[in-house]
């Protein structure tokens, strides 16, 4: 996807889903039902499928239903961007804490193939990710971060491709 228009420079993952994720905790199962309640999320037709005890892996489905059709049949873009716009947030903001402050900057979206059935995005957050924040951040100081999200079918086949950019900045 390199020279894209939308400056998504990085080939999108088209491995299939995870068939051994990460456990959950109650907690996070908690937080998996109030997020799927939260009208704002709840109106992208979007999922949580799974949130790992750690925070470091969520995963998202996106079904094509009558909430999420457009006028030719396929998945609506704003659905797309809708079901995984929140989710890397959401991610860091849980594992680094109340120190830091977590918000998106910017996105680009990159629509590859049609989506005529269910789709699922995984987001992973490596702890060699959070830990070089921890160490690299000086209070005050603030860092941009860039992540890729593709959203496949059952297969692995890639639909789209989002890459998101978060403003991180230390508190204390």
């Amino acid at each position: 996807m390199s020279d894209s228009p939308t400056g998504v420079d990085r080939d999108p993952d088209p491995r299939p889903l995870r068939e051994d994720p990460p456990a959950e905790s109650r907690r996070t199962r908690l937080w998996r039902y109030g997020f799927n309640l939260l009208p704002a999320y709840r109106g992208t037709g979007a999922r949580v499928d799974h949130i790992a005890a750690d925070w470091r892996y969520v995963r998202i489905r996106l079904p094509l239903n009558w909430r999420t059709r457009n006028a030719v049949g396929t998945i609506f873009g704003g659905s797309i961007y809708g079901a995984i716009d929140p989710v890397y947030m959401m991610m860091l903001r849980r594992v680094l804490g109340d120190r830091y402050t977590v918000w998106d900057k910017s996105a680009a979206l990159e629509f590859i193939e049609p989506g005529r059935d269910t789709l699922y995005a995984e987001f992973e957050l490596p702890t060699t990710e959070t830990e070089t924040l921890r160490e690299t951040l000086d209070p005050g100081e603030s860092t941009d971060r860039e992540y890729l999200v593709s959203l496949v079918d059952a297969e692995g086949t890639v639909h789209a491709a989002c890459e998101k950019t978060l403003y991180v900045r230390r508190d204390e």
